[in-house]
């Protein structure tokens, strides 16, 4: 009975850790050509070559299902060479924006706790508006940050800010945002600031009575079944990190967050940066966004709540940005040249991408890690050159 007992949990749990990655199909029974597939592989091993990168992860899911999967390079190459997997687990940088911060707030406003349109100093009092020369005011608005058109500088300087409030010390990175200057009339123009994001974070902590981290959680990587998603990355999560920058002791960062404000001001949950993940987990969140906001059962958002984070609003529509995600901005040349116009993607500082097609039914998933060891080389040009190769492998329905 024992030993039944015992073998029927040891199944089931084999069976979750199956059903938390996607199904693995050949690119043929999706409408995908395998041979044209291959170019991305050339492009990928062209950047290694090349000094760009030390190595990647590519992951494309189209209708829901894993079609490529493949890793290449190394994860790391200082202080000794480990070669990279298809398990690795990326510091996302930027991409913690759209994938923690940015569904974690429309999932409050669909819960009816939230609205694109509330001014920030209804949850933040002293967040002051934006005032003209002749002291014409406007309210800085929840739209305006998760659009990056409020106004705000785009970062703040860390080390003074360590020296004034001490470290870490959220609320004195939130007042320093709420009084900064602001260097343009909301929703005039478009800047990408991560003080939006970090903005945007104290909202949702103020809302839920949670940290960004237990929040999302809970309500977006627990439901979909990411197992190796999240802040400040611990036991099995850890082993699989890549690590990122060398830093001045000769140390590198790994399962710490890259970016400074994140790890130094923030202690390493923020809404601009902090969060882990690996092309797997990725992969499923694309196929919940690309199936209204579910997957293998387990809903996370509604079709409509899908459909608006991936829409540029009205009053930012020749700006770029939607509620969360790049479309036409300067920034969204990882959108490629052959994917369709509604197509919307973010990117990350350490060569992070993830693109989405909602018309091709296709997503793109690149992991880099070009910060490491001494935040060099480049994936901006990678990632368009990734993105072309996998749509034009796009040959039937």
């Amino acid at each position: 009975m024992n030993r039944k007992f015992l073998f029927l949990t040891a199944f089931i749990a084999f069976a979750i850790q199956i059903n938390a990655q996607l199904p693995k199909v050949s690119p043929e029974s999706v409408g995908m050509d395998s041979k044209r597939l291959e170019n991305a592989d050339h492009a990928i091993e062209k950047a290694i070559a090349d000094k760009e990168i030390p190595g990647a992860v590519l992951a494309v899911v189209r209708h829901g299902k894993m079609a490529y999967l493949k890793a290449y390079g190394n994860k790391q190459i200082f202080p000794s060479t480990v070669p990279m997997d298809v398990n690795t687990v990326f510091d996302l940088a930027s991409v913690t924006k759209p994938v923690a911060t940015a569904i974690s707030a429309m999932i409050l406003i669909e819960r009816g706790e939230l609205r694109l349109l509330d001014k920030v100093n209804l949850f933040i009092p002293n967040y002051m508006v934006w005032t003209d020369s002749a002291g014409r005011k406007k309210d800085i608005r929840v739209l305006d940050l998760m659009t990056h058109t409020s106004g705000l500088p785009p970062y703040a300087p860390v080390s003074e800010l360590e020296k004034k409030y001490g470290s870490p010390n959220p609320d004195g990175l939130i007042e320093h945002i709420a009084t900064v200057k602001r260097d343009f009339e909301p929703e005039t123009d478009f800047q990408y600031s991560c003080l939006n994001y970090i903005t945007l974070q104290r909202i949702i902590e103020t809302i839920t009575r949670q940290s960004l981290r237990d929040f999302a959680k809970q309500n977006i990587f627990d439901v979909l079944g990411m197992k190796h998603t999240d802040y400040k990355p611990t036991g099995e999560t850890l082993k699989r990190v890549a690590p990122t920058q060398r830093q001045p002791d000769g140390s590198i960062l790994r399962g710490v967050v890259h970016d400074p404000l994140a790890r130094v001001m923030n202690g390493g949950i923020s809404g601009n940066a902090g969060l882990f993940s690996d092309a797997n987990d990725l992969a499923i969140l694309a196929a919940a966004l690309q199936n209204g906001g579910e997957y293998n059962g387990k809903r996370i958002l509604s079709p409509l709540g899908v459909k608006a984070m991936r829409t540029v609003p009205r009053a930012v529509s020749t700006l770029g940005r939607t509620p969360g995600w790049d479309v036409f901005t300067a920034y969204a040349s990882n959108n490629g040249d052959l994917f369709g116009p509604n197509t919307y993607g973010h990117t990350g500082y350490t060569g992070t991408s993830i693109v989405i097609d909602p018309d091709n039914d296709t997503a793109v998933i690149l992991l880099t890690n070009r910060a490491h060891p001494d935040d060099g080389g480049d994936a901006i040009r990678l990632r368009s050159l990734v993105a072309n190769a996998v749509a034009a492998a796009i040959l039937g329905n």
